[in-house]
């Protein structure tokens, strides 16, 4: 009979411990996504292969599969089996803006993590690692960064590759004409339209333009890497418990192996909509951050 009442004290007590932790009230983003019902997730337009739209305008990409899965996390954390996701459109202009006003709860894009910008946002672990390059015409006789000399440079509005491009040029005296183009789409195409010498942005948006170009063997990336920057998501600063789930859900899909599948399947097979393959074998920086998952920006 004690035994039975024991246990039955000790059911009660575990039942009001679950009840407790059942009660504990949510904060900051996630408490505004179970009341409104809705998250909602930034995504770029054409930021192949990270965050883009297909043939029927639906947002694919690795880190939207990353994204999609942070979200299901989400839903189990705040016991909201039926949360909508909303998608909305950002650039690499607004992109910070949006997310420090609340606007949108989450981006997973091709988002530098740097100390200048954690000052206004936070970040997750890091997701990609990148490099930036030059992509120009095979016939232009660029292939070094000093062979811009001289010459009309493309960049991405907004880009901590304008930034770095801006000062590398004013610091070293060149002779750069500097255009910023409003995606990464429109600073190829000043190259393909003889506008630009080159576009200097990530080797791995260079690769998607210059794998989408009807002649893309006309093209070629070259150049010394200037920079390389740890990709991730962004999210509102101050806001330890979001971070928390969108750091713990990255580590699982990193340190399970599903990192490697999801960067074979985006940056080392056909990719949609039109089936091109980026060929850009896994780094050993990026295998690291995969073995140990960590939000180490690269400039710290």
């Amino acid at each position: 009979m004690k035994y039975m009442s024991y246990g039955v004290v000790l059911l009660a007590l575990m039942s009001g411990v679950a009840n407790t932790q059942a009660a504990t009230p949510l904060t900051g983003s996630l408490k505004k996504i179970k009341e409104n019902n809705v998250i909602v997730l930034g995504n770029r337009e054409s930021s192949v292969p990270y965050s883009y739209y297909d043939n029927g305008q639906n947002v694919i990409g690795y880190s939207q599969e990353i994204a999609l899965q942070i979200v299901e996390a989400i839903k189990k954390e705040i016991d909201a089996p039926g949360l909508q996701v909303r998608m909305m459109p950002i650039t690499a202009q607004n992109r910070i803006p949006l997310v420090q006003s609340g606007t949108i709860n989450l981006e997973c894009g091709g988002t530098t993590n740097n100390a200048e910008r954690r000052k206004q946002v936070e970040f997750s672990n890091t997701i990609s690692i990148t490099e930036t390059r030059l992509l120009t015409k095979r016939t232009s006789g660029i292939r070094s960064f000093n062979d811009i000399e001289g010459k009309t440079i493309a960049v991405t509005a907004g880009t901590t590759s304008e930034r770095y491009l801006r000062k590398k040029i004013a610091e070293a005296k060149m002779n750069v004409m500097i255009v910023a183009a409003t995606d990464h789409a429109q600073g190829f195409m000043m190259v393909q339209q003889g506008r630009a010498a080159a576009f200097f942005m990530d080797s791995d948006v260079l690769s998607a333009e210059k794998a989408k170009a009807s002649k893309s063997d006309d093209y070629i990336i070259t150049g010394e890497p200037q920079t390389f920057e740890a990709i991730a998501c962004m999210l509102p600063k101050n806001d330890p418990a979001l971070k928390a789930i969108v750091d713990k859900t990255i580590a699982r899909i990193q340190t399970s192996g599903e990192a490697n599948k999801l960067y074979q399947k985006w940056f080392m097979s056909p990719i949609p909509p039109q089936n091109i393959n980026l060929n850009l074998p896994l780094s050993q920086k990026l295998k690291s951050v995969f073995e140990t998952p960590n939000d180490v920006s690269l400039d710290d």
